[in-house]
């Protein structure tokens, strides 16, 4: 069980930067698969339904595509590195900093990538999924079309004239300058061992705002501790360290924390009330479409349209899961914490509907019983 691992993936995907650094810091054997037009047609499509990397291949030969699944999957076969911290208050920090990693930081990610002068060198990545051995002037032209797909999602995550003032605002006046102090004296989150949200946050930071040329400089002038941290969470062998001593969640991040639940939270929330109500609205349909509609989000004065996310109420679920599965004791040791940093109430939320993954797609879990708020 100790090899025969296969990452699809490719160096400019989001995701794979994330499943990428998690393998190596496991120290699990595995090989890396570039994803070009070939793999995508001949493994990835046929073997997940699905069309998105990174797929992680099992020695069994099943095919895994989403990374919470992929290290959920790994945890379990290889608990020792364990990523997962055993107290309460850090364990449910490293689950909300991985699932705004995950979806929240889409937002400086695609901007900077997209918006800013990466050109050419983000046309010949995306040319190199079509045309890995040709000169990078063909695989310029190749990837302005491949590119131009994701560059068209931009305005549906709410990345607008309107506010991108404010994402970069927000980005680099508010997460660089908190993570690099952050950094400057934490070698990770929580301490000197990485957790799940090391991970989540490595996917967007890496990938896109390290790798790209146009952000990669801001990075680097910016915040050089966070550059660190990202190179650090791709070196091999890394020592094994502790997370923090008695369960401590650092002052630094507190004010990280805050704002997500001002500003990231009542997206998640009310993604996921409108994800119940177009499940309750086709019973007869087991599979979820990607897109259900659309709401507006706010980032500090700005407010804007954005799709709204059916997979964001899978990514939401896990985090209550693991609030509701805490006993008394832990519940009043993470209230506390919860209430300084305004979450409390936002936590209390209940799903009756529920999604889950079923063969890398998301589909409504028949059959639950719980409320909805």
């Amino acid at each position: 069980m100790t090899s025969g691992y296969k990452l699809y993936g490719a160096p400019l995907s989001l995701y794979t930067g994330k499943a990428r650094s998690y393998l190596t810091f496991k120290n699990i054997p595995f090989e890396e698969v570039f994803s070009s037009r070939k793999v995508y047609q001949n493994i990835i499509e046929p073997k997940t339904g699905v069309r998105f990397i990174p797929v992680l291949e099992t020695p069994e030969h099943d095919f895994v595509q989403d990374t919470a699944v992929m290290m959920d999957l790994l945890e379990a076969r290889f608990p020792e590195r364990s990523i997962i911290p055993d107290t309460p208050k850090q364990k449910l920090v490293s689950a909300i900093l991985e699932m705004w990693g995950d979806e929240w930081l889409l937002l400086p990610a695609m901007h900077y990538r997209w918006n800013h002068d990466n050109f050419p060198f983000i046309y010949e990545e995306f040319g190199k999924i079509a045309f890995p051995r040709m000169p990078a002037f063909i695989r310029r032209i190749a990837g302005k079309k491949i590119g131009s797909m994701f560059k068209g999602f931009v305005p549906m995550l709410g990345i607008t004239p309107k506010s991108i003032p404010a994402i970069e605002k927000w980005y680099e006046q508010d997460v660089l300058p908190s993570l690099d102090a952050h950094f400057a004296i934490h070698d990770y989150l929580l301490g000197a061992r990485p957790c799940v949200g090391d991970f989540g946050l490595m996917g967007p930071l890496y990938a896109h705002l390290y790798r790209d040329p146009a952000s990669g400089r801001i990075m680097q002038k910016i915040a050089p501790n966070l550059v660190k941290w990202v190179e650090r969470m791709n070196q091999e062998n890394l020592p094994l360290g502790e997370w923090l001593a008695d369960d401590e969640v650092p002052d630094t991040l507190l004010a990280i924390l805050t704002r997500q639940f001002k500003e990231f939270w009542p997206v998640q929330l009310n993604s996921a009330k409108e994800t119940q109500k177009w499940i309750l609205n086709n019973p007869e349909q087991h599979e979820l479409p990607r897109k259900i509609g659309d709401h507006v989000f706010s980032l500090g004065n700005v407010s804007e349209s954005r799709a709204i996310q059916s997979f964001s109420q899978w990514k939401l679920q896990r985090v209550l899961d693991l609030y509701n599965g805490f006993n008394a004791e832990e519940r009043a040791q993470v209230d506390s914490l919860l209430l300084q940093i305004g979450g409390l109430e936002a936590m209390q939320t209940t799903i009756k509907h529920r999604v889950a993954k079923e063969n890398n797609k998301l589909v409504s879990e028949k059959g639950s019983q719980r409320n909805v708020k």
